[in-house]
């Protein structure tokens, strides 16, 4: 089979060639690994390659597939690994200059369920420094490129993670999501991206149930592969919760149409910014679910102000981390600095408030507006990928708005469910005049993973934006 349709195949599709015997993971390693020299010089979307490891990996998955046993779904398909996520004995950078040369010596949680599932690790694909910023451009790599236009910006933290995936390196790959970092950089580079409900996938030694990793790929059933493979409780993560009784990828695989499937559709979270292309197009993707037989509801939402509670919430994060990476002599980036200093006049009791009512006054809100829907679906960015311009991107008016820098304004709408704890997802939703691709970001009830899956999967099947690639 030739190249270039290895590397576009999914992660299912691979499982079935494998054992059919069709294909062999040696064939596919070395087509990803290829694939991977020609686009990263453009993309500049990984930090460290494994290739000498995935071939070893590869060939060793060969001989256990001819043995006939029975493996697991996602047995000898490669994947690349967010550099947030700890890999033992690979580099681990964090994004940051002072850890340019760490090697941990364990695995993160998700990542380990992932290599016992016999996961084929690529490397490790480029995020910001702690994944701080809402780009993801990086002192020690550089910035990174959305596959659709080289020089524009893959959005973040995620943004080495989605870019792979979407430029054909490896079907799936695992980031990390607190505000969006799943869901943005999916956005803008045309992925699917799941940020599950709080506790569904573990992190060693967690503080903040806001802060999930997820995967990443070009279908919902592949995202759906990777997600059962790694929820379920860990002792390490108090937030954490048991394993799902329901399976995510009978949701994804459940046949039918939207036929029954009440939704909920607002077009800005009450943030009243939008780009006129990207309205647009999430119009027509209404009158899409509808012609798929869904009922369609367009409402408001009251939120609070979530640029106050990222300032009370997070605040203290970049306080430490500013603290730190002085004591490191790392230079940090002026937003991350600005940051820290407007977390040094956050009281005490705002940060409570924020922590206690806060959170529970956006988890209130999203239940009003979602009475009587089973899901929302809202634009996943109020735009498209830009121009890379720094840490926050460039600036520049919105459907003649003034609004933040475009690298802070892409998560205006992927913050507020995560403050809630909710499920979400985003999946491709057309793409604008210039090509560029926009995203649907379906948002469900706590607990309701699967019934976010089943949706958006069932979305995916009625159009065709996930089965076009970028020309790289």
């Amino acid at each position: 089979m030739p190249d270039d349709e290895l590397y576009w195949k999914s992660a299912a599709e691979l499982g079935e060639l494998y054992r059919s015997g069709a294909v062999s993971p040696v064939e596919v390693v070395d087509a990803v690994l290829d694939r991977m020299n020609r686009v990263d010089p453009a993309l500049n979307i990984m930090v460290t390659v494994t290739a000498d490891q995935a071939r070893a990996d590869a060939k060793a998955a060969e001989q256990r597939l001819r043995s006939g046993e029975e493996l697991p779904p996602l047995f000898g398909v490669p994947m690349t690994v967010k550099d947030l996520a700890e890999t033992a004995g690979v580099r681990t950078t964090y994004g940051c200059t002072a850890f340019a040369e760490y090697v941990p010596e364990e695995d993160a949680i998700g990542w380990g369920r992932l290599k016992e599932q016999g996961v084929i690790l690529l490397g490790k694909t480029t995020t910001p420094e702690f994944g701080l910023l809402g780009v993801t451009e990086s002192k020690l790599t550089g910035s990174t490129s959305t596959p659709w236009r080289p020089g524009y910006n893959a959005g973040g933290s995620s943004g080495g993670a989605a870019a792979a995936v979407v430029a054909g390196v490896g079907p799936v790959a695992w980031g990390s999501d607190g505000g969006g970092s799943i869901r943005v950089p999916s956005s803008l580079c045309g992925a699917v991206g799941i940020k599950p409900s709080i506790g569904r996938i573990p992190t060693a030694e967690s503080t903040d149930g806001d802060s999930t990793d997820g995967p990443i790929a070009r279908t919902v059933l592949d995202a759906a592969l990777v997600f059962e493979a790694t929820n379920g409780h860990h002792p390490s993560d108090r937030f954490s919760v048991p394993r799902d009784t329901r399976s995510y990828v009978e949701a994804a695989q459940a046949p039918g149409d939207l036929t029954g499937v009440r939704i909920a559709a607002c077009y800005d979270l009450g943030q009243k910014v939008l780009d006129p292309d990207v309205r647009r197009l999430f119009t027509q993707a209404l009158e899409d679910m509808r012609a798929a037989g869904a009922t369609v509801t367009e409402v408001g939402i009251e939120l609070p102000d979530t640029s106050v509670f990222f300032d009370h919430i997070n605040g203290y994060e970049y306080l430490a981390a500013v603290e730190e990476a002085r004591a490191w002599n790392v230079e940090l980036w002026p937003m991350i600095e600005e940051m820290a200093e407007r977390a040094k006049g956050v009281t005490g009791r705002q940060v409570n408030a924020a922590f206690r009512q806060g959170k529970t006054d956006i988890y209130n809100a999203f239940a009003t507006a979602m009475t009587g829907a089973d899901v929302m679906v809202t634009p996943t960015t109020a735009v498209t990928a830009f121009p890379h311009g720094g840490d926050r991107g460039p600036t520049r008016p919105v459907d003649g708005q003034e609004v933040p820098p475009l690298g802070m304004l892409i998560h205006a709408m992927t913050e507020p469910p995560s403050h809630a704890g909710l499920p979400a997802i985003s999946v491709p939703g057309g793409f604008d005049s210039d090509g560029l691709p926009i995203g649907l970001q379906f948002i469900g009830p706590l607990w309701a993973d699967a019934d976010v899956v089943s949706v958006a999967a069932r979305y995916q099947r009625a159009t065709d934006w996930h089965t076009r690639h970028p020309e790289l």
